[in-house]
């Protein structure tokens, strides 16, 4: 098969690659979409993404397909079934895990960060790891269900009612689809700091009551403020913009360098509760759900889409290309 491989830091090469076996538990999807995600970008820059990478190795861990090969104990699944997968992989014995916390699992595994994924025209995945798709649902959709799912987790972090100040920092993809959920909840008002002015008029499509194009501003102030950048600036401000008794939530995944500034006496005198969000713990049916019923759009978010063949290129020129949300699709 072929597969974009990464063999290194900035190093990605499409190459005839194994096509994946199953094992006993696994099955073996030919992937059809494969989202591009932050996360991807910074593992090939060199970071980590969810767990430590090692090279060469196929990324992509949002994805979805059919189902071409069953492993022998396989029950639940069978060739042709269309399926979104969950990447990460549990344990199951550490203390985390048997703590109702797997996301924090100590060997924490994951399809396209610790083993081969959706960008490769074959993927394996364990079967406990699968979701069958409605037949309506799209493989671009089905791909997108993750990034939904890992949103999922922090939203409900998150105490929202009919009287909350929402401000969101970053109307990319991430907030976009924090946007859809707050949206939902029928909150007072909902703030986008956004400076790419032609995001404008999809994020009040979304629901954003005002869009703000600086992050500079010191007026703003919030109940629940909501990081989705992951930028020393932008963390900064969130904490600066929470109301008294507000809530934080940095969602934004920061390059492991990233110190921030706080001031521990604006945490104490206004009793700011500040979240952190890792992954999407068994949020994966549910993230399935909202897309089947239109409760979020992530179709028409989807700002470029790419070939296997232009992934190397596509990913050493990402931030150049101005993409909002890439697709792979094979």
């Amino acid at each position: 098969m072929k597969a974009a491989v990464l063999q290194g830091t900035k190093q990605m090469d499409v190459l005839d690659w194994k096509k994946p076996v199953p094992g006993p538990f696994e099955v073996v999807v030919k992937v059809k979409s494969c989202g591009i995600c932050g996360t991807d970008q910074h593992i090939y820059h060199g970071h980590p993404g969810s767990a430590d990478v090692h090279p060469p190795i196929v990324l992509g861990h949002e994805l979805a397909g059919e189902v071409v090969e069953v492993g022998s104990v396989v029950s639940g699944l069978q060739t042709g079934d269309r399926v979104s997968i969950d990447p990460n992989i549990y344990c199951g014995t550490c203390k985390y895990c048997r703590n109702n916390q797997a996301h924090l699992c100590v060997n924490l595994q994951a399809v396209g960060v610790t083993r081969d994924g959706g960008m490769g025209e074959y993927c394996s995945a364990p079967e406990s790891n699968c979701y069958q798709i409605p037949d309506e649902m799209s493989f671009e959709e089905a791909a997108l269900v993750e990034p939904l799912g890992c949103v999922l987790h922090g939203f409900k972090k998150l105490q929202l009612n009919a009287l909350s100040h929402v401000l969101i920092i970053g109307g990319g993809f991430i907030g976009q689809l924090f946007l859809q959920l707050v949206k939902h909840q029928n909150v007072k008002s909902i703030t986008v700091i956004e400076p790419a002015e032609h995001k404008k008029e999809l994020l009040e499509r979304l629901g954003a009551d005002e869009v703000v194009h600086l992050l500079n501003s010191s007026e703003l102030e919030a109940d629940v403020v909501i990081e989705c950048v992951g930028r020393k600036e932008s963390m900064e401000l969130a904490v600066k913009s929470a109301a008294k008794g507000g809530q934080v939530l940095l969602f934004g995944v920061a390059s492991p360098e990233t110190v921030i500034s706080v001031s521990p006496f604006e945490i104490f005198s206004k009793e700011l509760s500040i979240k952190g969000s890792f992954i999407n713990p068994y949020t994966h049916e549910e993230a399935i759900s909202l897309i089947a019923k239109h409760v979020v759009d992530v179709q028409s978010l989807i700002s470029h889409r790419f070939l296997l063949g232009e992934l190397p290129e596509t990913m050493a020129d990402y931030p150049r290309l101005g993409v909002s949300k890439g697709i792979l699709n094979h």
